[in-house]
């Protein structure tokens, strides 16, 4: 059974680097999950930069937007450690994906989505470390995508960090302890 760990913070937060030192000291066969689409060319000079970040120190990478319960059903004997970079951007592609299919993403919804790949992750022999933003401390956006994409990163934080076995808040690069053991 897995060990998940939930890294969490704000933009710049200095969450995924943390999450980046724990997996190293984990183990040397570990995996990176990137879910970031390259939309356009900020974001693809932002992948640029995590992919400098870790060149050089080992990591196997992977770029998955939507499927993340198909990494763990193939990955289960050659990682100890799959970090998946981040799950609000998992959360944006799957709203991303139901809004071009004309169907409103909500709650029930993409807990049962975080939950399928979570289950399949549970069955995992090693460490999986979800990084995710906290993106509920702000202002309530001015408009209902916004609120509903607030709600669901939300929605699946809550839903993680329940099966966490440990849960770290990352604020001004100084990790805070939120939970440790079920």
């Amino acid at each position: 059974m897995a060990d998940i760990i939930l890294v969490t913070g704000g933009a710049r937060s200095g969450k995924s680097g943390f999450a980046l030192e724990q997996a190293e000291k984990i183990s040397s066969k570990r995996l990176f999950i990137a879910t970031c689409p390259k939309i356009d060319e900020e974001m693809s000079k932002r992948v640029v930069r995590h992919q400098e970040e870790r060149r050089g120190r080992g990591w196997a990478s992977e770029e998955v937007e939507l499927d993340l319960a198909r990494v763990f059903k193939r990955s289960t004997n050659q990682y100890d450690v799959i970090l998946i970079d981040c799950i609000t951007l998992w959360v944006n592609n799957v709203l991303h994906k139901y809004d071009l299919e004309g169907t409103r993403l909500d709650d029930a919804v993409i807990k049962q989505l975080c939950l399928e790949w979570l289950k399949v992750a549970k069955t995992f022999k090693g460490t999986v470390i979800c990084v995710t933003n906290e993106v509920g401390l702000g202002i309530v956006p001015d408009n209902e995508l916004a609120r509903n994409y607030r709600d669901l990163v939300g929605t699946c934080n809550q839903l993680i960090g329940s099966m966490a076995t440990r849960a770290v808040l990352v604020s001004c690069g100084i990790p805070l302890v939120l939970k440790d053991g079920l």
